[in-house]
């Protein structure tokens, strides 16, 4: 069976995509392998009309809706492989089978890849955080430690100031200029500039921040900003083209979500700077209405092709 489109990542771009695509009535496959970004936290917050439900009953609730329609289909499985073809896309698939679609939305998403500092791990998405909007309400003020990992680091500080008492553990690889000293200093952020080595406490609480001269600084959450990278490499393989962001790569897709390769789409967090559960959705939304316009278009073009012969 071809689909009409195949969509690689089943988390909120890509099951956003997919509903609506299925309202369309066009044939549309969603291939998932189970790892969302947001698995490591057990609430998600600031998502309109559910604030505070968790990540994984939202994708499941997702996942039954867009099953309902009868041209949606689903397979969990790992996508390894991805090929254009003259009809459109081949995608392989781990356990060795092959989908065939005209359209593909490559919506698999992204990987925090945190710095290899003993007790990070292990309080990721719990008291090891990295958006201010999804999770710093719920510290209830106090002592909030960023740990320097980008050149936005100190923006991210800049940003906690209103939800506790910042410190920011500056990091020789990041300095701080003019301005960002200035910055911090305006919105009253402690700066630390002796080298962070270990989160402590009996996770996933966390006692304090241990510094290299052996003083515990108490905070009671830490943010990282962590570098990105592609969770799949599948736009890399089927010859995507890529922009630098300041956090790591993304796809290049122009304004209605159409990579620099023909039948293939990109959406969410691989294919945007800014990340969370709404605007995800968003853009999955944007490329499916794309997707469902190119397949329109493709059909006109048929047709004509066809009476003219």
């Amino acid at each position: 069976m071809q689909h009409d489109a195949i969509i690689v990542g089943g988390s909120f771009a890509g099951l956003a995509g997919a509903l609506l695509l299925a309202r369309t009535r066009r044939r549309v496959l969603v291939i998932d392998a189970g790892k969302p970004r947001n698995r490591f936290a057990t609430h998600s917050h600031g998502v309109l009309g559910h604030d505070g439900r968790a990540g994984s009953d939202l994708l499941a609730e997702a996942r039954a809706q867009f099953l309902a329609y009868p041209s949606a289909s689903f397979v969990s499985g790992e996508a390894i492989a991805a090929e254009t073809t003259e009809e459109g896309v081949t995608v392989s698939l781990a356990d060795g089978t092959r989908q065939q679609g005209r359209r593909m939305l490559i919506a698999t998403g992204v990987r925090d890849d945190l710095p290899a500092i003993p007790g990070l791990v292990e309080r990721w998405g719990k008291t090891v955080l990295h958006c201010p909007y999804c999770h710093a309400y719920e510290i209830g003020g106090g002592p909030i430690g960023v740990f320097a990992t980008t050149a936005l680091s100190h923006h991210q500080a800049s940003l906690l100031a209103d939800w506790g008492d910042t410190i920011y553990f500056a990091s020789a690889e990041f300095p701080l200029d003019d301005a960002s000293t200035a910055l911090l200093a305006a919105r009253k952020v402690r700066i630390e500039d002796t080298p962070f080595t270990a989160v402590e406490g009996p996770a996933p609480a966390i006692d304090g921040v241990r510094l290299a001269d052996g003083r515990l600084v108490p905070v009671k959450a830490l943010f990282i900003g962590a570098p990105l990278r592609m969770a799949s490499p599948l736009a890399q393989q089927i010859g995507c083209a890529f922009d630098e962001t300041r956090l790591g790569v993304k796809i290049r897709t122009d304004g209605f979500k159409q990579t620099t390769v023909r039948n293939v789409f990109a959406a969410g967090d691989a294919a945007t700077e800014m990340h969370n559960i709404t605007l995800a959705s968003a853009d999955g939304a944007l490329a499916a209405l794309s997707i469902h316009r190119s397949l329109i278009e493709e059909d006109a073009a048929n047709a004509m092709g066809a009476r003219a012969a």
